[in-house]
């Protein structure tokens, strides 16, 4: 069995997708069509522009989703359909990313979501008010306890759980650097704390999620082609009611990503397909389910790979 996923911010890299865009007629048409969406040019930002300016949330989400459709429309054209994995799955916006391959939502229309998600995630908490942290050699159980302890009165939680000793921990600063210090005490490697613009996925979030619950129920969304395991869940859905409401929940939720692979892998998922930018995903797979294989789809050489050893496997 075999998944699709999906990247989240971080990924982003200028350049992204351009190989694939002259390559592939098809891949350069998701460009124009999100430009299209946005009124903008973010292609021009993508492929030549600033790399602080891309990092921007509002300008990082529909641009990592642009660069993974271009992906996905580069592995169509050598012959590789959505039905080819059983599954899809994205890590935060990277859910966004894996609706549109799997055809629930329009690239315009997710498009336009994820600059909306953007704007209200970075608006959701004033700068210097938030903070995230990430927590290496800690388990998530212990992590989700350490983060409890150290709120005080606070927001401090487990925002991501990406592999077996890679957790991220979210809220407001001095909690976060409480809990930082906690972690260290209970024996972490490390406790980083990360350069991010607003503290993702914990309850700080919620005005954004309440702006996620108005724009997704003005946007048309049809059943995935293939089931998506949800971050919130780490199980698999395909109701499209359902999708919004989990999507509403994931903006201040936890990213269950290590349980997500966990549950595709115990399904019998040996094969993981990485669509878009960056590697990460790839890495915390190898971390979770070991005995897994993976694979990367950005470029035009790696999507005529992906697509001949899936055509292999056939």
């Amino acid at each position: 069995m075999r998944a699709f996923v999906f990247p989240g911010q971080g990924a982003q890299a200028i350049g992204m997708g351009q190989d694939l865009a002259n390559a592939y007629p098809a891949a350069r048409a998701v460009f124009e069509e999100v430009d299209d969406a946005l009124g903008e040019a973010l292609s021009a930002l993508i492929f030549d522009g600033n790399l602080e300016t891309l990092t921007l949330t509002r300008n990082a989400q529909p641009a990592l989703m642009a660069a993974s459709m271009a992906a996905m429309r580069a592995l169509e054209a050598e012959g590789i359909a959505i039905t080819d994995a059983d599954f899809v799955a994205g890590h935060s916006l990277g859910e966004y990313s894996a609706l549109a391959a799997a055809g629930a939502l329009g690239i315009a229309d997710c498009a336009r979501l994820l600059r909306v998600r953007g704007d209200a995630m970075q608006q959701a908490v004033p700068q210097g008010v938030g903070a995230m942290a990430a927590i290496l050699g800690l388990d998530a159980a212990t992590v989700a306890q350490i983060a409890e302890d150290a709120a005080q009165g606070e927001v401090c939680q487990l925002a991501n759980e990406n592999d077996p000793a890679q957790n991220v921990i979210s809220g407001h600063v001095a909690a976060v650097e409480r809990a930082a210090l906690l972690a260290k005490a209970a024996g972490a490697k490390r406790a980083l704390m990360l350069p991010v613009s607003a503290p993702f996925h914990c309850a700080l979030m919620q005005p954004a999620a309440d702006v996620m619950r108005g724009a997704l129920h003005d946007t048309p969304m049809q059943a995935p082609a293939v089931p998506l395991v949800a971050n919130v869940t780490a199980l698999p859905v395909t109701d499209p009611d359902t999708i919004r409401a989990q999507l509403v929940s994931q903006v201040a939720g936890r990213v269950r990503w290590a349980s997500s692979v966990e549950w595709m892998a115990a399904q019998g998922v040996t094969s993981f397909i990485e669509i878009g930018a960056g590697k990460a995903l790839s890495g915390m797979i190898r971390r979770i389910a070991k005995e897994a294989g993976t694979a990367n789809v950005g470029t035009a050489a790696e999507a005529v790979a992906v697509a001949a050893a899936i055509k292999g496997e056939a």
